[in-house]
């Protein structure tokens, strides 16, 4: 492949896609699927993407370890398999039984994410690792951008929310059948790429390591389920489609500019703190100004917009950075980053669902205040390794 995006890269990628393509049309409509047609309350709402996240942690942080163990493909497909389970929830008749399969769904997908990781990780080196990781983000979510936009096309031809959510299993069945088509390798282990380092720069990376795991666990505290946005745009409107609509332009902005901060030569911790944390934080917080003072939906999809750009960046570096400070056991690692994300994302939207049932100007100011916090950790503890 040209830009050094090997076959293997390419292939994890396009399974991304094809995931993403179709579990990302169920997080579009879970919050209006729940709330407004299952008649669940919006802390209920909060509460399944709770536990989907909080138990996902471990799920996250166990599948991680297990690949080192098993191998990172087989733990990988075990887990991609079984993500259709999120699409059964169109068959539910209650919240409930809607809760319980998405979750179930869910924490499938977050058992093979590390393992996915690590297994592109194969594919890296100091020269093409950005751009590795900003090509997989771009592809991720890019299938989450046409996700959304034959969402809305069906709706507008006429067919039933139930029936879209049970059709979401077919791209992601084919995700599974990509990852087979890739060929696992042997990477020169850890001890031997650290072998060369002195101790002061091994002693550097490995606060770099903990001040990553700290800042992604506190930002996690203020990654609200974009689910919240999905229903303060669609309740200020008065119109389902718009709200669907402002989690396109979340998409968009996520992989087109993750992708080209992949392409630059940036620092990796400052592109975190500052694109990233920092970015997504002052976004959330406008956008709560923008609901409290009823500024109108094009603001609100500014904000959105933004917070789409900053978890971009977010998810090209945090992979990156650990990919580079955690080489000795990439596996673990990884399944640290999500573990310390997802533990943080448990409580958050625990609180933002009760904070958004007083109002959704007190869930945002919550959220755009602690990711700010969070890019002021990774930019004082990680400063040092760039």
């Amino acid at each position: 492949m040209n830009l050094g995006i090997t076959k293997n890269a390419l292939l994890i990628s396009l399974s991304a896609f094809f995931a993403d393509l179709g579990y990302q049309t169920v997080i579009a409509v879970l919050p209006v699927f729940l709330v407004i047609i299952l008649h669940a309350p919006v802390y209920v709402f909060g509460l399944v993407v709770a536990v989907s996240y909080g138990f996902g942690a471990l799920f996250g942080y166990f599948g991680g370890l297990l690949s080192g163990k098993y191998g990172k493909k087989r733990v990988t497909l075990i887990g991609n398999i079984l993500i259709p389970i999120l699409s059964l929830s169109g068959l539910a008749s209650n919240y409930y039984e809607a809760s319980a399969l998405f979750a179930g769904g869910w924490l499938s997908r977050n058992f093979r994410s590390p393992s996915r990781r690590a297994l592109i990780d194969d594919e890296v080196n100091d020269k093409n690792r950005t751009l590795v990781y900003g090509f997989l983000n771009a592809m991720d979510v890019g299938g989450g951008v046409l996700s959304i936009t034959i969402l809305l096309a069906l709706l507008y031809f006429g067919l039933g929310l139930r029936s879209i959510i049970l059709l979401t299993a077919i791209p992601i069945l084919f995700s599974s059948i990509l990852l087979l088509l890739v060929k696992e390798k042997k990477k020169i282990s850890g001890k031997l790429r650290n072998a060369g380092k002195s101790m002061n720069r091994v002693r550097i990376e490995k606060n770099a390591f903990f001040g990553v795991i700290i800042a992604t666990s506190l930002y996690g505290f203020s990654f609200y389920s974009l689910g919240f946005p999905i229903l303060t745009v669609a309740e200020y409107s008065g119109k389902d489609a718009l709200g669907y609509l402002s989690y396109l332009i979340f998409l968009l902005g996520s992989a087109l500019f993750g992708y080209y901060i992949g392409r630059k030569r940036i620092r990796p911790v400052y592109g975190l703190g500052i694109l990233g944390y920092l970015l997504s934080g002052i976004a959330t917080i406008v956008l709560g100004i923008s609901y409290l003072f009823g500024l109108g939906i094009l603001p609100m999809y500014v904000s959105i917009l933004l917070i789409g750009m900053g978890v971009g960046v977010i998810d090209t570096m945090e992979p990156s950075i650990i990919s580079v400070v955690k080489s000795s056991d990439i596996g673990k690692g990884m399944g640290a980053l999500t573990a310390s994300r997802s533990i943080g994302i448990f409580l958050g939207n625990l609180i933002m669902g009760i904070l958004y049932t007083i109002s959704p100007v007190y869930s945002y100011a919550y959220a755009g205040s602690l990711s700010v916090l969070a890019a002021v950790i990774v930019l004082s503890l990680g400063k040092r390794l760039d």
